[in-house]
């Protein structure tokens, strides 16, 4: 499992890189994110490989990932989960502004 920490004004990028069970590169195909509770939202960058994990308002989303990793005829599923929690954004300045100068 996968756990990200991001404010509501960010997205982060997620990228697959499966593995065999001894360590070396592997591939899959089929690749799909589903949100599973929350209301982040996901964007496909790179298709089976690169996507972006949008926040929402704010809170706890989950995500699942689901790859078939029989690259023939057949269907072999394997699947993992990303936690996203998602906090406010704080304020980064104070917006300081001055009026026109008036007579007293």
């Amino acid at each position: 499992m996968l756990q990200i920490t991001s404010t509501n004004e960010e997205k982060v990028l997620v990228t697959l890189e499966p593995l065999t069970a001894a360590g070396n590169p592997a591939s899959v195909e089929g690749v799909v994110l589903t949100v599973t509770a929350g209301d982040a939202t996901v964007e496909e960058v790179e298709p089976n490989v690169s996507y972006y994990i949008v926040s929402g308002e704010g809170g706890l989303s989950a995500i699942t990932i689901t790859a078939d990793v029989d690259l023939g005829t057949e269907v072999n599923e394997i699947t993992d989960e990303i936690e996203y929690f998602v906090v406010a954004a704080q304020a980064s300045s104070l917006g300081l502004s001055s009026g026109t100068p008036e007579p007293k």
